[in-house]
């Protein structure tokens, strides 16, 4: 496995209690997300926008459901 593979995994293994279950339960109790759907997510380069990115990224790898998932970067000075 890459070195970017596996800080990618840690998500989902060693994050998982303090950010992979709450983000799934979120996406669940709320039904954000259907199948189908299309999602943008904006990237500015903070760790916020690039966890939330990574979050979804695994969500459409691992999930049960097919939705569409598309990156768009924004410079947050202009």
């Amino acid at each position: 496995m890459e070195r970017y593979q596996e800080i990618e995994r840690t998500i989902i293994t060693k994050y998982r209690k303090n950010i992979w279950n709450k983000f799934t339960k979120a996406i669940k109790e709320y039904d954000m997300i259907q199948e189908g759907d299309n999602i943008a997510v904006c990237i500015s380069g903070g760790k916020d926008s690039m966890l939330l990115a990574k979050c979804l990224e695994e969500l459409k790898k691992h999930g049960k459901f097919d939705f569409g998932l598309v990156f768009l970067c924004m410079n947050p000075r202009i």
